[in-house]
């Protein structure tokens, strides 16, 4: 699974790297950068996080990577959406993007491609870093077969691409 960030709009919807980032730009991407470098040693899924390059570092590279996570800025009057759904289109399938603009969510479904609010995902980030240092597992409630005269029938059943996202979103 390749996780592809709106880098700005995940650190605009959080709390605490919103803040950062009022301070200074570059505090954000650094912080935002730092939590996803931590994720990555847990999980180790291939993460993308994306900027726009109006607001990159003089000194940057179009292309970084830091401690496995890939930064990448776009191209001078270019947006940072116009990458992530090039991205998008290319990953398909194997793509979660995490982003709030409807727009990148919109296009992004429409190629097959999982999607995940930006709150969401720093949740599931934290969740993450807490159940390492924790160092034990919430126990799943067994939701095994139980015998009811009920009838389920397909009408209850969440659509192939629902259930897809859904698969996605719980590797996180």
């Amino acid at each position: 699974m390749h996780i592809i960030i709106d880098g700005y709009n995940l650190i605009r919807q959080s709390g605490s790297l919103s803040d950062l980032d009022g301070q200074e730009l570059q505090f954000g991407r650094d912080a935002l950068v730092e939590k996803l470098a931590a994720y990555k040693k847990l999980r180790h899924h291939r993460i993308t996080v994306v900027f726009d390059g109006a607001n990159a570092p003089s000194f940057s590279q179009r292309r970084e990577s830091f401690r496995g996570v890939e930064i990448e800025f776009s191209r001078n009057g270019e947006l940072a959406d116009a990458v992530i759904k090039r991205m998008a289109a290319r990953e398909r399938e194997m793509a979660l993007i995490v982003s709030s603009d409807l727009d990148i969510v919109n296009y992004a479904e429409s190629y097959g491609a999982a999607t995940i609010s930006s709150p969401v995902f720093e949740q599931k980030i934290a969740m993450a870093g807490f159940m390492s240092k924790s160092g034990s597992k919430i126990e799943e409630e067994n939701t095994g077969w139980i015998p009811t005269t009920k009838k389920k029938g397909p009408s209850r059943r969440l659509s192939k691409k629902d259930r897809r996202s859904n698969v996605k979103i719980r590797k996180l």
